[in-house]
C-alpha cells in the first residue's frame, strides 16, 4: 500500500491517541515521560519519511459523556472534553518539539492564539512538508466521539490507516483484563465489530472507516517502537479491514 513516500507499509498514517495514554501511572492530567515517550515512537517513523497525523482524546481530563450522566447537559460536557483535548494537544506538541520534530496543532475550534484553525488543504500541506499534524478539538461537534474524529480526519488527509493505540494488545472477545482465557484477534472484518458491538472503537467510527475503505490497526500502545512496527506492516495488534482489504 505504500505509495513511495516512505519506507514502510504506510506512507502517511493518523495516529490515535486516548487521553489516558497520557496518563502514565498518575490518577489525572498529563505524564510528561510518558508523551516523550510517544514522541520517541513518532519521531522515528517521522524519520523514516512517514506522514503522521495525530487525534488526541481528553478523557485524562474531562469526559462528557460521564459529565451528561450526572446531570450536565450533553452538549456542555462534549464542548469541556473538546477543550481537554486540546491542552493534551498541546503538551504533546511540546513533548516531539523537545526532539527536533516541526508539529502543528490544528483545532476544529477556532482558538487563534494557541492552535490553526483546521482547514484541510493546510493541513496535508504540512504533511507534505514533514510536520507532525495534531488535530485536537474533535470533529468541533457535540455528540461525537474523538474515534469518530480520528477516522474522520484520516479520511479528509488520504490517510492509509487508521492506528488506534490502546493499553492492550489487539481487540480481544471479552475484556482481558477481567476474563484471563479471552481470545485475541489478528484481523476482524468491519462488519465483526459492528455485529459484535465490540467497544474497541464507536460504530460510527468504524462505519466511516468501512465507507472508505480505510483500515484500522489496534495495537498496545506501551510496547517499545510498536508504532514503527505497524508502519513497517508486522502483524501487531489486530488489523480491521474489509474482505480483501489491508492483508498483511
Amino acid at each position: 500500500m505504500s505509495d513511495g513516500r516512505g519506507p514502510g507499509r504506510y506512507g502517511r498514517i493518523l495516529l490515535k491517541l486516548s487521553g489516558e495514554a497520557l496518563l502514565g501511572d498518575r490518577a489525572y492530567g498529563v505524564d510528561p515521560s510518558v508523551c516523550a515517550a510517544i514522541a520517541r515512537q513518532v519521531a522515528e517513523v517521522q524519520a523514516r519519511g512517514v506522514e503522521v497525523g495525530s487525534v488526541v482524546g481528553g478523557g485524562n481530563i474531562f469526559r462528557g459523556m460521564a459529565a451528561a450522566a450526572s446531570g450536565m447537559d450533553r452538549a456542555t460536557g462534549d464542548y469541556i472534553g473538546m477543550l481537554a483535548t486540546v491542552m493534551n494537544g498541546l503538551a504533546l506538541q511540546d513533548a516531539i518539539e523537545r526532539i527536533g520534530v516541526t508539529t502543528r496543532v490544528m483545532s476544529a475550534i477556532a482558538m487563534n492564539e494557541v492552535a490553526e484553525p483546521y482547514i484541510r488543504r493546510r493541513a496535508v500541506r504540512h504533511l507534505e512538508k514533514g510536520r507532525v499534524v495534531i488535530f485536537v478539538a474533535g470533529t468541533g461537534n457535540p455528540y461525537f466521539t474523538t474515534d469518530t474524529a480520528a477516522a474522520l480526519r484520516a479520511v479528509e488527509i488520504g490517510a492509509e490507516v487508521l492506528l488506534k493505540a490502546t493499553k492492550v494488545d489487539g481487540v480481544y472477545d471479552a475484556d482481558p483484563m477481567t476474563v484471563p482465557d479471552a481470545r485475541r484477534y489478528d484481523r476482524l472484518e468491519y462488519t465483526d465489530l459492528l455485529r459484535d458491538q465490540l467497544k474497541v472503537i464507536d460504530a460510527a467510527a468504524v462505519s466511516l472507516c468501512m465507507e472508505n475503505d480505510l483500515p484500522i490497526v489496534v495495537f498496545d500502545l506501551s510496547a517499545p517502537a510498536n508504532i514503527a512496527r505497524v508502519v513497517d506492516g508486522e502483524p501487531v495488534g489486530t488489523l480491521i479491514a474489509g474482505p480483501a482489504g489491508g492483508a498483511r
